[in-house]
């Protein structure tokens, strides 16, 4: 398979906070690959050192074969953030069709089947700034998704949420993977690392261990995520499956 995300000794560094602290880690196409670790743990970061977004400290970051930070990219990632990026004083379909164009363009056709395929119909002409939090979250995710990206950077996408949008957001994510698209995940909830194919434990920027959930809790010898991730922790040597 294709490597779509490749890091070598990658760290970013704000003054003395070491936000990403030496981490190698590679993602291969198809893949849905979450990173998983507590508010802090330098997982936002990685995420904008892998879009370009900011340059490393030191070490190298190879995203869709082009050395990073490069614009040549852009038009072939997707990035939901975190905190909405939403210009509230547009509509939810205008965003969309926005963010198309800033991404090389989407036919009229194409928009209405992302608004359609994220159930906000009802209310794509409505202005943002009068949508409920969960609308909103869908209308950040179909501006990520709306250019046929190749890789897909999302922040914590189910923060705020119902467990409805929850568990149909990640259906949909499966179908994308299926599909050959690469989903890179952000993430605190330990449920929702089930869903990954692969995992990276995150903690005070380094990447503690990588593997699927079976895999990182045999290597834990521990029942649950949560509990292997502890132990982890508590080691502070990195490991797992690379």
């Amino acid at each position: 398979m294709d490597t779509i995300v490749k890091t070598r000794e990658l760290s970013k560094h704000f003054g003395p906070i070491r936000a990403v602290d030496g981490v190698d880690m590679a993602v291969q196409a198809g893949e849905i690959y979450g990173l998983l670790g507590p508010n802090g743990s330098g997982k936002t970061t990685l995420i904008r050192l892998m879009i370009g977004l900011l340059k490393p400290t030191s070490g190298t970051i190879n995203t869709l074969g082009q050395d990073m930070p490069n614009k040549a990219i852009l038009a072939q990632v997707g990035y939901m953030t975190q905190a909405s990026a939403l210009y509230e004083d547009l509509t939810a379909r205008e965003n969309v069709a926005f963010f198309a164009e800033m991404c090389g363009g989407a036919s009229r056709a194409r928009i209405d089947e992302v608004v359609a395929l994220i159930d906000l119909q009802d209310r794509a002409d409505s202005l943002v700034h009068t949508l409920s939090g969960g609308m909103k979250q869908r209308t950040s995710l179909a501006c990520a998704l709306v250019h046929r990206p190749r890789l897909l950077l999302l922040d914590e996408p189910t923060v705020g949420v119902d467990p409805q949008l929850r568990a149909a957001f990640w259906d949909y994510f499966r179908q994308l993977a299926d599909e050959g698209v690469t989903l890179i995940v952000s993430s605190h909830v330990m449920d929702e690392a089930e869903r990954c194919h692969r995992l990276g434990f995150i903690r005070q920027g380094k990447l503690l261990a990588e593997g699927s959930a079976d895999e990182l809790r045999a290597q834990a010898g521990a029942a649950t995520l949560e509990e292997a991730f502890l132990r982890f922790a508590e080691s502070g040597a990195p490991g797992g499956e690379r």
